[in-house]
């Protein structure tokens, strides 16, 4: 039922575009807790070439992501369909957030658009293995719209919003290094 695959080619392109959402799975090395994390927003994801995609990680409630990938790299994405054609699309790799005041960051940038005024990172990942499975027992779901509310939120947030945001997410969970107290802050 599974398949694997060696590049990520226009189909599954295609059926990663027409995802409403996925999801983020990072750990720890040693102990801590397992990181599960809906992404939404589609114009937040990109594939950069056959075998590396990014998306961009927006301010939120924590730092799981950044802290397991500065702490191993380890990172697997998932896409799953809720509609009528069965099918879920794992990406599995080494991931690196890059900050917005780094060098490489507006290159990744163009991918996306600059329409959310609450990025603290994009999240590069280099996919070491592609695989799919049926998804047969996934339900049925239809989406009605986008949630608005993060942006919406962001739109109105002050510097100092972000200031302690950005406090907040100086560790992880379990106290692993996430931001640095110098990140930068958004806008």
């Amino acid at each position: 039922m599974a398949k694997e695959f060696s590049r990520l080619d226009e189909s599954l392109r295609e059926f990663m575009d027409s995802q409403a959402m996925f999801f983020v799975a990072t750990a720890p090395t040693e102990g801590g807790r397992i990181n599960l994390s809906p992404k939404g927003y589609r114009d937040t994801f990109a594939v950069l070439d056959d075998h590396t995609v990014a998306y961009l990680d927006l301010f939120g409630s924590g730092v799981e992501t950044i802290a397991h990938l500065r702490d191993n790299g380890r990172i697997t994405l998932m896409f799953c369909s809720f509609a009528r054609n069965s099918r879920i699309l794992r990406l599995y790799g080494t991931g690196r957030a890059v900050r917005p005041d780094d060098a490489e960051f507006p290159a990744l940038l163009a991918h996306f658009g600059d329409q959310h005024a609450d990025i603290r990172a994009a999240i590069v990942i280099g996919v070491e293995r592609i695989a799919d499975a049926c998804g047969f027992a996934v339900p049925y779901y239809e989406l009605i719209d986008e949630r608005p509310v993060l942006d919406t939120y962001h739109a109105k947030a002050t510097d100092e919003t972000y200031v302690r945001a950005v406090g907040r997410n100086l560790r992880s969970i379990d106290g692993l290094p996430g931001l640095e107290s110098d990140h930068p802050l958004p806008r």
